[in-house]
């Protein structure tokens, strides 16, 4: 058992951190006020090698592994909640289902620019009446010949309005369940019958838009359908579970971006004489805030060591999620009280780190449906 970062994990750790800080935190509030997705960002990041973090370099990635990749997005995540969301859907979710169970055409085809950052990934799944209940998806996709023609659509999808490409999912027999469901590659800019309906005015994570999908007779190539029919269900749970190390990871970024600025104000902010930080209540604030941020990194790594040795990581990812998405809400309203009035204004971002902090326990996998998980593999 090793808690100490590797060489080169550590100048991962370095590389991204300058930029978050050089290129990121600066700008992160007008990303926050303009709500638009950052596309210079997204290109400075794809330049080192930041869009295709854990993919081999065969197919355009840097080849690292997911502890390195969390430690990413942890970083992206302390800059910009929004932002680690971008990166996080377009890796975990979208590029890690070609990935998975893509062929080796469609992996050249498709995941490589994925991997370069020259496309930007989408993963298509829920719908307004299948959220966390996966198989009451209506969106179906039906075979003519040598195509699928799909109608329905989606909603809460991540990077939908920018994606160029998005892994679809719909289902191919409806009356088989979540055996009935079978996932596609869908390029936008190609495909007749995808459209945009809007974005969402959402709470927090600005900078990544959350889209409505609609498929009006989309007509895909039978060849862009990953693995086979009635393989989407299954394929879904596998890439949300690892996806989940990356969205603990995100929580991990926030917390300590709110911690790190309420210590800051702390040491500045005199009351009664003397810096708030001297008091014992702040003291013991901060003393908490720290020590549940060293806990969820440690659940993130130790999911992130399951994935990496080949071992059952399913819990472990859940509860990493669970935990750091909780304390990731938990420290940015600390940092907001500890701001006191200053800290429910917009002078400062400790409210937009309590904004994007919420979002942790409700994508991927809401805090109840992770209880049930965990829950119901501890009774197995």
């Amino acid at each position: 058992m090793d808690f100490s970062l590797s060489p080169e994990q550590a100048q991962i750790r370095d590389m991204v951190a300058e930029f978050v800080d050089e290129e990121i935190v600066p700008v992160a509030s007008e990303i926050d006020h303009e709500d638009e997705f950052p596309q210079d960002l997204v290109d400075q990041m794809a330049d080192l090698g930041l869009m295709g973090m854990p993919f081999p370099e065969e197919y355009g990635g840097a080849g690292l592994d997911y502890h390195s990749y969390a430690i990413g997005i942890e970083e992206i995540s302390r800059g910009s909640g929004g932002l680690g969301t971008v990166v996080a859907a377009h890796i975990s979710l979208a590029g890690n289902m070609l990935y998975e169970f893509g062929d080796e055409s469609q992996k050249e085809t498709y995941l490589t620019p994925l991997a370069e950052g020259k496309d930007v990934g989408a993963f298509a799944l829920s719908e307004a009446g299948a959220g966390s209940d996966v198989p009451s998806m209506t969106t179906t996709a039906e075979r003519d010949g040598d195509e699928y023609v799909v109608n329905g659509g989606k909603l809460w999808i991540s990077n939908g309005s920018v994606a160029d490409t998005v892994t679809l999912f719909a289902k191919t027999d409806p009356d088989a369940g979540n055996r009935g469901i079978s996932s596609f590659v869908v390029r936008p800019e190609e495909d007749d019958g995808f459209y945009v309906e809007g974005t969402e005015e959402k709470l927090g994570d600005k900078g990544c838009p959350t889209a409505e999908l609609r498929f009006d007779d989309l007509r895909i190539p039978a060849d862009r359908r990953l693995g086979e029919e009635g393989d989407g269900f299954v394929q879904a749970l596998k890439t949300l579970n690892g996806g989940r190390i990356t969205i603990a990871a995100r929580g991990v970024g926030i917390a300590r971006a709110a911690f790190e600025e309420a210590r800051s104000y702390a040491g500045e902010r005199e009351q009664f004489g003397q810096p708030i930080g001297e008091f014992q209540a702040i003291k013991h604030k901060l003393a908490d805030m720290d020590t549940k941020i060293q806990a969820a990194k440690l659940l993130m790594h130790k999911a992130a060591d399951n994935k990496i040795r080949g071992e059952d990581y399913i819990t472990e990812a859940a509860q990493a999620k669970l935990y750091a998405s909780e304390v990731s809400r938990e420290v940015a309203n600390e940092g907001i009280q500890i701001h006191g009035g200053y800290g429910y204004t917009k002078d400062f971002p400790a409210e937009r780190f309590y904004r994007d902090a919420k979002l942790n326990e409700i994508y991927e996998g809401t805090s109840e449906i992770l209880r049930n998980t965990i829950g119901d593999r501890l009774l197995e």
